[in-house]
C-alpha cells in the first residue's frame, strides 16, 4: 500500500509517494515527466551497489535509458569540488534542459544532485528517490539544495523543487542502525516543533520505528512528510514558518562544522543534540518548563542519540568557536543570532535578535570551554 502526500506549490506542486515496493514503480511514475526516454541517475557508491540494479530494471522496464553517475559517499562530497565533478560529468552526458536528473541516495546525494540540477544550463528538472530515513522525512522534500563550505554547512545552494519524490520504505532495510537513528532525529523534530500528539506517539512507538516495523515506520514517515509539505506549501523560501524546520539545526550545524562534517558526527546526530540543547536553552531563558526540556531530552536519548556536548564526538568544544559558526548561520542578521526555540513540546517559534553573549554563557554552563 502506498500513500501520496501533495506538496502544494501551484503549478510546481508535486507528490511524495511513500510505501513499500515504490522502487519497482519508479519507471511508470517517472516516465510521464520525461520529454526524452532517458535520465541521469546520480547515486553514491554504497547505494548504487545495494539498489542500483533494482532501480535500473524498473526504469528500463518503462523504456527509460539510464546513465548512472556514481559519486563517493559521505558529507565531504557535498562540496565545491564535488559539485564541479558532478556537473562536468552531467555535461559529458550532453543532457539538455528537457532531461531529468534522478537523485538516488541519502541527503548528500539529494542536496548535491538537486543543486546541480538547479544550475545545470540554468535549471533542469529532477526527481528525488531518497534511500535514508533522514532523506525520506526531511531533505528530499521542500526543494532545499546546497553544498557545504569551509565556513559552514549548506551556505551555497538554491531553492529548486523536485518534480516527484519516491520514498520506498523497503530500502531502509539495508540502512545501518546508526543511520536509522540519525534519521529518527528528524522524525522526532516534527513532534517537538508542532505536533504534541505525534511526539507522544513517538514516545510510545519510537522503538518500533527504529526496528523498522512496517506500520509504525509508514506512519512516522507519512506524518513527518505531511507536516513538512504543509509548512513548505505555506512558506517555500523560509521567510517565516518554514524556519521552524530548523529546530536544533543552529546548534547542530555549529557542532558539525567543529567536527569537520565527517563520520565522527552524522548530521542527524548533530541535530539530535542540537534539539536537546535548544530545549534546554529555551528553559534557561524562561520560555518553557524545565520538565518539557527534560522530557524532550529523554525521548531523544531513548533512541540512542546524543543530547549533551559531552556525548558528541569532538568534545570538549569551545563556546566562542561554536558561536562564531552560529554567526555564519543563514538566519543570523546584523550580528544577532536567530534560533528556533520552544514554549513547550509542540510549540516552537522563531526567536530573533538573540544576544551572542547569552548563548556563550549558556554553552559554558553546558560544559563548553571558554
Amino acid at each position: 500500500m502506498t500513500r501520496a502526500v501533495a506538496v502544494g506549490l501551484g503549478e510546481r506542486a508535486y507528490e511524495v509517494v511513500i510505501g513499500h515496493g515504490v522502487l519497482a514503480e519508479a519507471g511508470r511514475r517517472i516516465a510521464p515527466l520525461l520529454k526524452h526516454k532517458r535520465t541521469a541517475v546520480v547515486s553514491d557508491e554504497t547505494v548504487w551497489a545495494l539498489h542500483g540494479a533494482r532501480l535500473t530494471a524498473a526504469l528500463e522496464q518503462a523504456g527509460i535509458a539510464v546513465s548512472p553517475v556514481v559519486i563517493p559517499p559521505g558529507e565531504q562530497t557535498k562540496s565545491f569540488a564535488g559539485l564541479a565533478d558532478l556537473t562536468d560529468r552531467l555535461l559529458a552526458l550532453e543532457l539538455d534542459r528537457g532531461d531529468v536528473i534522478t537523485a538516488f541516495g541519502g541527503g548528500v546525494v539529494g542536496d548535491l544532485a538537486g543543486f546541480a540540477a538547479a544550475i545545470y544550463k540554468r535549471g533542469i528538472d529532477f526527481v528525488q528517490v531518497p534511500t535514508t530515513l533522514l532523506a525520506q522525512v526531511d531533505s528530499s522534500v521542500g526543494g532545499k539544495t546546497a553544498i557545504d563550505t569551509a565556513r559552514g554547512k549548506n551556505l551555497m545552494g538554491a531553492f529548486h523543487q523536485p518534480r516527484l519524490v519516491l520514498a520506498d520504505l523497503d530500502v531502509l532495510a539495508t540502512l545501518p542502525e546508526r543511520e536509522m537513528r540519525a534519521g529518527y532525529a528528524e522524525v522526532i523534530k516534527y513532534g517537538l516543533l508542532g505536533d504534541f500528539g505525534f511526539f507522544e506517539w513517538l514516545e510510545a512507538n519510537g522503538a518500533k520505528v527504529l526496528a523498522r516495523d512496517p506500520q509504525a515506520l509508514a506512519h512516522a514517515v507519512a506524518r513527518s512528510v505531511e507536516m513538512k509539505a504543509e509548512i513548505v506549501g505555506e512558506d517555500e523560501t523560509e521567510q517565516g514558518r518554514r524556519a521552524l524546520l530548523n529546530l536544533g539545526h543552529t546548534f547542530g550545524h555549529a557542532l558539525e562544522a567543529e567536527t569537520g562534517y565527517g563520520e565522527a558526527l552524522l548530521h542527524g546526530e548533530a541535530v539530535a543534540a542540537g534539539q536537546a540543547i535548544a530545549m534546554r536553552f529555551s528553559a534557561a531563558l524562561g520560555l518553557c518548563r524545565t520538565q518539557d526540556a527534560t522530557r524532550a531530552e529523554q525521548a531523544i536519548a531513548a533512541a540512542g542519540l546524543p543530547t549533551r556536548l559531552s556525548e558528541v564526538a569532538g568534545h570538549p568544544f569551545k563556546a566562542a568557536a561554536l558561536v562564531r559558526h552560529m554567526a555564519q548561520d543563514k538566519k543570523a542578521e546584523g550580528g544577532r543570532l536567530t534560533f528556533i526555540l520552544a514554549r513547550g513540546i509542540g510549540e516552537s517559534f522563531v526567536a530573533r535578535d538573540i544576544d551572542p553573549g547569552a548563548v556563550t554563557e549558556f554553552l559554558l554552563g553546558e560544559g563548553a570551554l571558554p
